[in-house]
């Protein structure tokens, strides 16, 4: 999990990096909001016990900073939205990510974080398919970011399968596991014919 968290923690650096490189956000809406929510409730509402714990505050301090991006740069995405509708857009998608995260830990009973996780993961590994096919460029992605976010969702999705009670008998966290990584190699692959004809 620790091995996991430190890909994760490189792969929000290079979004960071790129996202200032290239002015725009790195991480799509849906996924950001549902990152931070879970972030700031394992963190301060139900704080996971230590290493995790400051992992997910590192997390956190890096979705702020990615967060503050997305408002910066983030309107030349939504050409159609005035700044209020943007403003309000992000604000209602942050407040729904949120209670859904908080209320699907009460209702599995899940205060590991583990169906929010890979569920979000899951999403978050199509919405990234989706914006670098609506980009159509590489605008605030790399191959780097691909390749990091695959081993660090892959490996954490492993330590999970082989030691962690809440996959054993589960039918859905398995399937998370091989969905991510499943649609995490098809952005990786995207990336990287993107590369070849720059």
């Amino acid at each position: 999990m620790i091995v996991g968290g430190i890909f994760w923690s490189l792969t929000y650096i290079l979004v960071i990096r790129h996202g200032f490189k290239d002015k725009t956000y790195g991480i799509p809406l849906g996924a950001l909001c549902a990152n931070i929510s879970w972030e700031a409730i394992f963190s301060f509402i139900h704080p996971h016990s230590p290493p995790q714990l400051y992992i997910n505050y590192i997390w956190f301090f890096l979705d702020v900073i990615i967060i503050l991006q997305f408002l910066k740069y983030g309107k030349s995405e939504f050409p159609k939205f005035s700044i209020r509708q943007f403003y309000f857009t992000f604000l209602m998608a942050l407040t729904t990510a949120f209670f859904l995260v908080l209320f699907i830990t009460y209702e599995f009973n899940d205060f590991k974080g583990a169906y929010t996780a890979f569920g979000q993961n899951l999403m978050m590994s199509i919405l990234f398919i989706t914006m670098l096919l609506s980009r159509n460029d590489l605008r605030g992605q790399s191959i780097y970011i691909a390749l990091f976010k695959m081993l660090g969702t892959g490996i954490s999705s492993l330590a999970f399968y082989l030691y962690q009670p809440i996959s054993q008998g589960s039918f859905l966290l398995p399937f998370l596991f091989v969905s991510i990584f499943v649609y995490d190699l098809i952005y990786l692959v995207i990336i990287y014919q993107k590369y070849r004809i720059h």
